[in-house]
């Protein structure tokens, strides 16, 4: 009997023990640097947005995050690594569109899987920031075929059936569904070529080795503004502020309904403890209203946002169910 008392008290103190310690590291929080995945390469769009991020934590003498470039599967791989860290604060994901709204309808739907959940096994933090695509073309593509206006593509398109060559920076990425609605709402047929990122992309549409492209306004504007592509869209319902001049496809084109913007956020593993969850909330809205990275943000077209967790997953949902639709009504798929 008095051994198994013993056994008893031994037994608690390890779960005070443990608890104590649980506390102690999540009123200590952060104690180490955070890593933060961006499932993107270098360069795009989700590392452009991440950046600023990562450099106005940087300034404060607490919140070390360090950026992790794990591209592939159009976001999925970092998505992965994220879903399956440990929930203690130190692993943060830079979500997108993809990873949190296209991926699930369009990986499974021919009987595919993704290999995390996007609802259950994560924690959605904030909203970091939304932005258009703009659908720009090579310039020597466009010279040769006398393409000035999205009604001038759309022309040829129907002309020429799979003699378009689309680029991607993945499948399931904005900048692929973008692609797939405008085929599905215009009657074209155009060949998708998805790559490991916008940067790869950018590269092949520059030198002639692919068409088109719906790139994020980010990772594009800057070819854009040297004259090194041609820009004849936005993708958004409204036109961006950085292009005021340049129309929306829904209006060059005459097609109502058209819209396919990108849109970024922090998530962190399922689980993640409440006072650590309010931490990192607070920290990040604080950091992406600053005026330095809502002045980068705008300035690469970008509209800055900070929502609280529970806003946040509200809209990863209902993104969700918007990508699914679009998704079917496109026929889309993974290519």
């Amino acid at each position: 009997m008095l051994q198994q008392i013993r056994y008893g008290i031994f037994i608690a103190t390890l779960i005070c023990s443990a608890f104590t310690q649980i506390a102690f590291a999540q009123s200590s929080y952060p104690n180490k640097a955070i890593r933060l995945v961006v499932p993107f390469p270098a360069g795009g769009a989700t590392d452009n947005i991440a950046r600023p991020l990562q450099l106005e934590l940087l300034a404060t003498d607490k919140w070390n995050v360090v950026i992790d470039n794990k591209p592939g599967a159009g976001g999925n791989i970092g998505a992965e690594v994220v879903a399956k860290a440990l929930p203690d604060g130190y692993t943060w994901l830079m979500a997108s569109v993809g990873t949190h709204g296209i991926n699930l309808p369009l990986y499974t739907q021919g009987g595919g899987k993704l290999p995390f959940d996007p609802i259950k096994d994560f924690t959605p933090i904030t909203l970091v920031a939304e932005l258009p695509n703009v659908l720009i073309l090579n310039l020597d593509f466009a010279k040769r075929n006398n393409i000035n206006s999205v009604n001038d593509l759309i022309a040829y398109a129907r002309a020429n059936p799979g003699k378009v060559n689309m680029a991607s920076s993945g499948n399931g990425t904005s900048i692929h569904m973008a692609g797939e609605l405008f085929k599905s709402m215009t009657k074209t047929y155009m060949v998708h070529l998805p790559y490991r990122g916008s940067p790869p992309a950018i590269t092949d549409l520059m030198a002639g080795n692919v068409d088109i492209m719906f790139d994020n306004l980010p990772s594009a504007i800057n070819y854009i503004k040297a004259g090194r592509l041609k820009a004849l869209a936005v993708t958004s319902a409204k036109r961006s502020p950085a292009f005021p001049d340049l129309p929306t496809i829904a209006e060059a084109a005459k097609l109502p309904g058209y819209e396919a913007t990108s849109w970024f956020g922090i998530v962190a593993p399922a689980n993640l403890p409440p006072e650590i969850l309010k931490q990192t909330s607070t920290t990040l809205m604080k950091a992406i209203n600053s005026p330095s990275v809502r002045e980068k943000y705008l300035a690469m077209g970008a509209e800055p946002v900070g929502n609280t967790p529970v806003q946040f997953a509200t809209f990863i949902k209902n993104e969700i169910a918007k990508w699914t639709k679009v998704v079917k009504d496109s026929g889309a798929k993974v290519d």
